[in-house]
């Protein structure tokens, strides 16, 4: 059969292909802040609250764009924390990471791992988990490998909920 019959069966079953979305960058990782070492590779993660990995990515919304952090758990890949904001900040990842250290509450030790992004190097986040006995890994810049379980969570999640589901802006989608 032909394209035109193809289209044509997909159309009267409601039937729609997921489009390439674009690549928009998220991550500044050209900052003054501390640089700190890639302390996960080579790792195995054997139990709950060993490693937790970060990040913030966008999603396109039918109305508007949304900036989303998340925080997982390395062993379970549980979601601990998120936040939804307009914008990407630094407030936004600091939600996110209150909401995982209260969820979970882990013991001193833990080793935190996301990108070199300036959420994330910023001098009230790394405060907070140093407060709570983190110890600090980040991924080598422009290198999406280091964080490659993040990055197959955020992959699912957009292929499997957000670009199927029209939501119309943030509210919608929180």
């Amino acid at each position: 059969m032909n394209h035109k019959r193809v289209q044509r069966i997909m159309q009267e079953e409601n039937l729609r292909c997921q489009l390439k979305r674009r690549f928009i960058r998220t991550t500044d990782s050209q900052h003054g802040y501390r640089r700190f070492p890639h302390l996960v590779r080579g790792m195995t993660v054997e139990r709950l609250n060993q490693v937790w990995i970060a990040d913030c990515t966008y999603l396109r919304l039918h109305e508007q764009f949304v900036y989303l952090a998340v925080l997982l758990d390395s062993y379970s890949h549980r979601v601990l924390g998120w936040d939804l904001s307009s914008r990407p900040t630094t407030a936004m990842c600091l939600r996110a990471l209150r909401c995982a250290l209260a969820t979970r509450k882990p013991a001193a030790g833990f080793l935190h791992h996301s990108d070199q992004g300036v959420p994330y190097a910023n001098t009230e986040y790394l405060e907070l988990l140093q407060a709570h006995g983190a110890q600090l890994s980040r991924a080598r810049p422009g290198n999406p490998y280091d964080n490659a379980r993040m990055e197959s969570f955020i992959k699912t999640l957009k292929h499997e909920e957000v670009h199927l589901v029209e939501y119309r802006d943030e509210t919608h989608a929180r």
